[in-house]
Order: structure tokens, then C-alpha cells, then sequence
């Protein structure tokens, strides 16, 4: 066998008996640095911890070569915030100490056919074994535990379901039910069935988390949605209260303005005579009769004080409130289900919406966030934001959200909100904005904004709001309005 030289091995390597002596020899040469025992490097510049991340897999394969990674760190597929690293090895049980890791092994079944092949060498355990190892005992003392709590393997499992299906449950289950005698896991498959029957409402069995008592309770949630919730939350919670009082009579002009844009926004778009001619004279045009319908219905329904002076009181008000609203606007479109929450899930772009079977759950979790908001405002923003997340219906989301969000405007007599032609690239960028994590606080602004638009238009006739609105721009389309680098503005006030 050649004798290997310092360039046959890798930058970061654990020694054996055939290459100590060379990487001892290589240290007191400054061509090697020792990161710990038996682990070397090349780099001499770098920080250990850094290089032991970059290169923890093939590290842990040199000290165990049989690893088969398991426990929490299988489940997780990282390592744990300690730098723990769990693993089943036949050979040394001790833990290996490394800049900013430990490599933690135990004794334990070997390999089985239903593991995985993991970076080479290595295995990671099967779904199936990893939720059986986790149910097993295990303690901290003084790190991360070595399996997960109860809690968290429930949480794992309501996810699972949550986003795969019964199917994929009970997949897991069976696999579990023939590997348990295999690798002496019977006690912790017991655990394992009863936490996935109380899961599924097939036996009696108590659960932890608030997603599965929810689930159990038939008002399955979107947990990641409720973290979008909490962000808008805490930015509303730090825009500062304000109040812009409504005129006292709105008249006909903005809640016809506030149709036809509404509208225009989701690509139902008319001239505005032809629009006005729909709504104030009933002329349906031949051509367009569902179109014409979606612009008439939401007219009626901002356009009845008693009707958007209606706010939910409680979350089955909210339903109630969202169905009645759809409806009215989508009752010519049979093929969308008016009144009637989605039956199939949506998407618009790369945003994939709460699946329908988490709508009505999603949608009380949201109305618990919005019920502890202070000012009109606010609640309103927070409303429109939760029904276009949700997008619980099948078309029609936009709109209704938009109903829902002037309702708590009109209701406490401030001001409401219009999104003009020109502002629909804004508001949709900011809807995306929070929908993606980026940032909550542009959908506030740009509401905020287009809150003080709405005041300054004149409403007192529909001659003098048109004036106002094209003075403004705000009929220009948003992507020929950037072309030109016009933007929307604040009408000059009259005498």
C-alpha cells in the first residue's frame, strides 16, 4: 500500500493509526492546525467552529464510521441548538468534543433495510424509527435531550397531518407496527398509535398543543399563519392611534368609487360611465352580464349603511358576515360557489393560501388576534389582511376583503379606504411583503396612505370626485404609471 502524503487527504480530516503520525509531524511544520482530537485542517485561518459546520458530516463519519443518525437530531435534520449531535454507533460510546459541536452516540439496533443512505457512509433513520426513538426515555442533564417531548412529537404529527393527510399518518404508523419488534420498540409504538388515534378522533387519548386540541375540535389551523398574524399585530400595535372622521353622508360617489375600483383591482374592469350605467341606470351590457354583476353586487353591499355598519362579534358572526358578502357579489358566477368556502386550495403566484379544511380554524385564530386591537384602524387593516390570507372562497377574496376591512371604517364613522387603478401594484407589493415575511409595516403604510387619499377626494358629486381622481392619477394603470413615473396624489384641497 502507498504511503499517503498530506495532499491525499481532505482540508479537515479525523486521523487514523496510518496518517497520526503524518498530521502530528504537519502540526509542528505549521502546515496542519488540530481542531480536537484527532481532527485536523488545512486551513489555517478559519474559524474552528466554522470549519467543523462546513464539514460536521464527514467529520462524524470519521470517528463513526457505522453512525446511523438518529434520535432528535433525525427528526430535526440539524443539529441541536447546543451543537448536540445524536447518533446510534456500535463502536466508542463516549461523546466527542468539537469546536462547537458534540458528537453524542448510544448503542442501539444497526442500520435496517427502511433506513436511508445519509452523505456516504452515514444512515439516518427511517421516518417510521425516528417517531419510535423519540418516544423512547431520555434526559438532558445539563444538554438538549436526546428525543423529543411529547409536545413536540404531537406538534410534529399534527403538522404531518396537517400538511400530507390521513394517508401519510397512517403510512407512518404501519411502518412503525413492523419495525418495533425488530428493534425493540413495542412500548414506545403503543404511545406512538394512541397519540396518532387521538390525532385522527379514534381514540381517547389527551393532547398538548393547541393545533391538535384544535384539530380535535374540528377547527384545524395554519399555525405559520398565525405568526403573519402576530407580526401585523405588533406593527399595528406600534402605528400610532389616529382617527379621520368620515363625512357626514358619503351620498352614492365613493361607495360607487369604492366598487368600481375594488373591482378594477381583481381585473373587472369597465370605462367609468360604463360602470356608473350599470349601477345608477341597471343597463347590463350583453357581453358582460357576470362582470356587470360582480361590479352591481358590490355596489349594494358598500353602498347600505346598515349593511356595512356590521362587525363580528365573534368568529361565528365573522363566517357568517364573509358567506352573506360573497354571495351577494359572486351570486352570478355559479362555478365559484357563492356563500360557499373552497373546496380545492388555491394559490396566486408562489403564495400557496390555507388549505380548505384549516379555513374555519385559521380564520377563529385570526379573529381572536383582531378582537384584541384597539382603534378602527387598526382592526381594519388587520380584517382585510386576515380574509386575503385565508382566501377562503374560491374568487371573490380580494373583494370581500376589502368590504370587510371599510365595515369596521363605516361602522365607527371614520373614514373609509379606496385602492385606486394606480395603487394596485403598492397594495398588492405589500400584501406580498407580509405574506412572504418580509415586512408588515408596508401594508400599513400603504393603507395609511390610501386612508388619507380617500379624504381628500371631494365625494360631494360624482363630477367633482372624478376631477379629484384623475387630477390624481388615480385611474392611470400602475405599471404605465411607473413607465412614466407618475404616482398617486393627494388632491389639492378647495375653498
Amino acid at each position: 500500500m502507498a504511503r499517503k502524503s498530506l495532499e491525499d487527504l481532505p482540508e479537515t480530516f479525523v486521523s487514523t493509526s496510518e496518517t497520526s503520525s503524518l498530521a502530528s509531524k504537519a502540526v509542528r511544520a505549521g502546515k496542519l492546525r488540530k481542531l480536537a482530537s484527532r481532527l485536523y485542517t488545512r486551513d489555517l485561518a478559519s474559524a474552528p467552529d466554522v470549519l467543523v459546520r462546513r464539514h460536521l458530516w464527514a467529520i462524524l463519519s470519521g470517528y463513526f464510521p457505522d453512525a446511523l443518525i438518529a434520535d432528535r437530531t433525525a427528526l430535526e435534520g440539524v443539529p441541536a441548538k447546543d451543537g448536540s449531535v445524536f447518533l446510534v454507533s456500535q463502536g466508542t460510546q463516549s461523546d466527542v468534543e468539537l469546536p462547537g459541536f458534540t458528537l453524542r452516540p448510544r448503542r442501539g439496533a444497526p442500520a435496517q433495510e427502511s433506513d436511508m443512505p445519509f452523505m456516504g457512509v452515514l444512515h439516518l433513520t427511517s421516518p417510521a424509527r425516528t417517531l419510535l426513538d423519540n418516544f423512547a426515555p431520555s434526559r438532558s442533564r445539563g444538554s438538549t435531550a436526546r428525543t423529543l417531548t411529547r409536545a413536540e412529537i404531537e406538534a410534529h404529527l399534527e403538522t404531518i397531518l396537517r400538511r400530507s393527510g390521513e394517508a401519510q399518518l397512517n403510512k407512518l404508523r404501519d411502518g412503525a407496527r413492523a419495525l418495533a419488534p425488530v428493534i425493540d420498540r413495542e412500548k414506545e409504538l403503543a404511545a406512538l398509535d394512541k397519540m396518532i388515534g387521538a390525532l385522527l378522533n379514534t381514540r381517547t387519548d389527551s393532547l398538548q398543543t393547541p393545533a391538535a386540541r384544535a384539530r380535535r375540535r374540528g377547527m384545524a389551523y395554519d399555525p405559520a399563519r398565525l405568526d403573519l398574524f402576530e407580526s401585523l399585530r405588533a406593527e399595528l400595535h406600534r402605528t400610532p392611534p389616529q382617527t379621520r372622521p368620515a363625512a357626514a353622508d358619503d351620498g352614492t360617489t365613493l361607495p360607487f368609487f369604492e366598487a368600481y375600483f375594488s373591482n378594477f383591482i381583481e381585473g373587472t374592469e369597465f370605462d367609468v360611465e360604463d360602470a356608473a350605467a350599470i349601477v345608477f341606470d341597471n343597463r347590463i351590457p350583453t357581453a358582460r352580464p357576470e362582470d356587470a354583476h360582480d361590479i352591481l353586487g358590490t355596489y349594494r353591499i358598500v353602498a347600505d349603511s346598515r349593511e356595512m355598519s356590521q362587525r363580528p362579534e365573534n368568529s361565528d358572526e365573522l363566517e357568517h358576515l364573509l358567506k352573506r358578502r360573497h354571495e351577494a357579489i359572486m351570486g352570478a358566477r355559479p362555478a365559484k360557489s357563492p356563500g360557499q368556502y373552497k373546496a380545492e386550495p388555491n394559490r396566486a403566484g408562489g403564495t400557496m393560501f390555507v388549505a380548505p379544511d384549516l379555513v374555519r380554524g385559521t380564520l377563529s385564530q385570526g379573529f381572536t388576534v383582531y378582537r384584541s386591537l384597539q382603534t378602527p384602524f387598526q382592526r381594519a387593516v388587520f380584517m382585510m389582511f386576515l380574509v386575503a390570507e385565508v382566501h377562503p372562497f374560491v374568487d371573490g377574496n380580494g373583494r370581500v376583503s376589502r368590504i370587510m376591512m371599510n365595515a369596521e371604517l363605516v361602522a365607527t364613522r371614520e373614514q373609509r379606504i379606496i385602492i385606486p387603478t394606480i395603487y394596485r401594484a403598492n397594495y398588492l407589493a405589500a400584501l406580498k411583503a407580509i405574506s412572504n415575511r418580509t415586512s408588515a409595516s408596508p401594508i400599513v403604510q400603504v393603507l395609511d396612505y390610501a386612508q388619507r387619499f380617500t379624504q381628500a377626494v371631494d365625494w360631494k358629486s360624482f363630477k367633482r370626485a372624478e376631477a379629484d381622481l384623475e387630477g390624481a392619477h388615480a385611474f392611470v394603470d400602475s405599471a404605465e404609471a411607473d413607465n412614466r413615473g407618475i404616482r398617486l396624489q393627494l388632491p389639492a384641497r378647495r375653498e
